[in-house]
């Protein structure tokens, strides 16, 4: 299938979802015209079609919130696109991250909008991250996060070490139920210790998404060289 081939509406246009690559959450939602997902395409910045000033535009060509597209999708039946993007900056023209910070109650039947878009439609991994930087904000006695990085590297060392122990304990000895919960105390102790050293999460999924045009064996081969040179 080629471009032209897409099942562009009656107004030449297909829906373009912006999905961050890395974390996961929806950025924003808008459309595109051919020229526009062309010149996505060739300049790998997201470019959108404007139905009400019936122009194409460059998202971030104003507000230098840019939208650096590493992947674009369609779906079966090619009436709408993913675009997977690095952004920078929010998304949304309000001057949130994201465009959905409104959620619908489904006891009340209301659309109940977060504060400031403090709160957002993210996946868990991204929701946990937002979680952990709310607890430093709060004194350690109210917080075992913030008593963890007031503590020192030292001891999220510790932390880690001994969490990595529980776990190894669980996969080799105990219950999928066991392991599950260590797995998720290491996991969160790591993000922890992560932030005490200034580094986050997505840092760390990038380092992942890099290693996917490689094997694991030519990756460890490539670190074991470059301790070998240092060394």
């Amino acid at each position: 299938m080629r471009l032209e081939d897409l099942a562009w509406d009656d107004k030449g246009l297909v829906t373009v979802v912006v999905q961050d690559r890395h974390e996961g959450d929806i950025r924003m939602v808008a459309f595109a015209n051919l020229e526009a997902l062309r010149a996505t395409l060739k300049t790998g910045q997201a470019h959108f079609y404007s139905r009400s000033r019936r122009s194409l535009w460059r998202k971030g060509e104003t507000s230098g919130h840019v939208l650096s597209v590493a992947e674009v999708w369609a779906d079966c039946d090619g009436d709408a696109l993913v675009y997977l993007v690095d952004p920078e900056g929010p998304s949304c023209h309000t001057g949130v991250r994201s465009c959905f910070f409104r959620r619908l109650d489904p006891e009340s039947e209301e659309v109940v909008e977060s504060e400031s878009g403090v709160h957002l439609a993210l996946p868990t991994l991204s929701r946990l991250w937002q979680r952990l930087q709310e607890r430093t904000a709060l004194g350690a006695a109210k917080s075992y996060t913030r008593s963890l990085l007031d503590a020192g590297l030292a001891h999220l060392a510790g932390k880690v070490e001994e969490e990595s122990g529980e776990f190894n304990q669980a996969l080799l000895e105990e219950s999928d139920d066991r392991l599950r919960s260590e797995a998720a105390d290491l996991f969160y102790h790591a993000l922890v210790a992560l932030m005490g050293r200034g580094l986050t999460g997505r840092a760390v999924l990038g380092e992942l998404a890099a290693r996917f045009t490689q094997s694991g064996h030519q990756e460890k081969a490539s670190r074991s060289k470059g301790r070998s040179e240092t060394s």
